[in-house]
């Protein structure tokens, strides 16, 4: 490797490592609040039907926005204008959960936080994907989200404290403005920095717009398979409010079980991430067929097997989040990278949606046609993953 790949490959790690600081201390922050709402809404008499569609409308406003969002961070070059944005609406949005009294309101603010989120991620990963071309991709977004996932970790142990302590959700959702700051603060570091991240990922000649050809049919095919993942996949939310109703895990509990699941998202992330490199595509069906079981153990177990089922959804989570997002980077053109993660988070977050407000109607009639229902679909994108696992 010559001095300027050693150089370039430093810079990129540098800046891959101060994004994930910035995700960290993000994922305190709406992941502490993501810990409680299941819950919360519970105690302001909401349905276990209205948590499922809560849960799917929030990440299907925020990834179809993502697609118009990766269209116009390629189309302007605007990637941190666009990130900012996205996390100003997204962090402060969980705080002011403490000034809601309604289910109604409360929806309002879980779903503007959701619309942030999607606001700024294609502009953010496609930012991290021009640094993970030096560094690995697999080894880069896994690292990226092992740091995400520790912050998602802390967020819940935090809220729990002030449980603990008797302060209420409200609390514990006010408390969550200070990691929100020190997010914003950093992003704004690292905007500072790295103000063009795009020439960390040399730059090849364009390619000339044909319409949605661009993308070759490995792309769609991969969108295929994720879209069962994400169809089939429960929402924490709706996992919470049936620890609470049933009264399978303590309340005081119910958010140091997801800090368990968060952890377990970090390592998998770290060790798919690895395995991505070395075996490529072929790492995302290892993953599904590990995860897809979750749901018999989480909705039938008693208090440890539930445990066990959500460590499992965590080692899905942390496949999702790093080596799909991974997979795309190496399917996409460089050109195109924000439309594709923005094409590619709408579909993923349409079926999260679709499976969420159909998983939540299926739980009020029956535990068990959920289960049905997520083991299914889960196991049907296995075969699609292998078909693309040399393309």
């Amino acid at each position: 490797m010559t001095g300027e790949k050693v150089n370039l490959a430093a810079r990129a790690w540098k800046f891959i490592f101060l994004l994930g600081l910035v995700s960290l201390f993000a994922d305190v922050t709406y992941e502490g609040a993501r810990s409680i709402t299941g819950q919360y809404l519970f105690t302001l008499g909401a349905t276990g039907t209205i948590v499922g569609f809560l849960a799917g409308t929030g990440e299907l406003v925020g990834y179809a926005l993502r697609l118009l969002s990766g269209y116009l961070t390629d189309r302007t070059g605007k990637y941190w204008t666009i990130t900012l944005w996205g996390y100003f609406i997204n962090l402060l949005a969980v705080p002011m959960l403490a000034l809601t009294g309604r289910w109604e309101i409360a929806t309002i603010l879980i779903i503007g936080e959701r619309m942030g989120k999607g606001l700024r991620t294609p502009a953010r990963d496609a930012m991290l994907s021009y640094a993970t071309k030096q560094v690995g991709r697999g080894r880069g977004f896994g690292f990226h989200e092992a740091m995400d996932q520790i912050g998602a970790v802390l967020g819940p142990l935090i809220v729990t404290g002030v449980l603990y302590f008797k302060g209420g959700y409200r609390t514990g959702f006010a408390i969550l403005l200070v990691p929100a700051l020190i997010a914003l603060l950093l992003l704004l570091t690292a905007r500072y920095l790295y103000p063009e991240p795009r020439r960390l990922e040399p730059i090849t000649p364009p390619l000339t717009p044909q319409g949605f050809t661009r993308f070759p049919s490995t792309f769609w095919l991969y969108l295929l398979a994720v879209a069962f993942i994400a169809a089939g996949y429960a929402d924490f939310q709706l996992m919470a409010f049936h620890f609470q109703k049933r009264e399978i895990v303590p309340v005081l509990y119910i958010p140091l079980l997801y800090a368990v699941a968060m952890g377990v998202d970090a390592f998998s992330a770290l060790f798919f991430g690895w395995l991505y490199d070395r075996l490529g595509k072929a790492t995302l069906a290892l993953s599904a067929s590990l995860s897809s079981f979750f749901a018999p153990l989480v909705f039938l177990g008693n208090f440890p097997v539930a445990v066990v089922g959500t460590a499992l959804w965590g080692v899905g989570m942390g496949a999702q989040e790093s080596i799909m997002r991974a997979a795309i980077a190496d399917i996409a053109p460089v050109e195109y990278r924000g439309t594709a993660y923005g094409i590619f988070n709408a579909g993923y977050g349409t079926a999260w949606f679709l499976g969420s407000a159909l998983m939540g109607i299926l739980y009020d009639l029956s535990p068990l046609y959920l289960i049905l229902f997520s083991v299914v679909l889960q196991l049907t994108a296995i075969p699609i993953l292998f078909q693309i696992r040399g393309k």
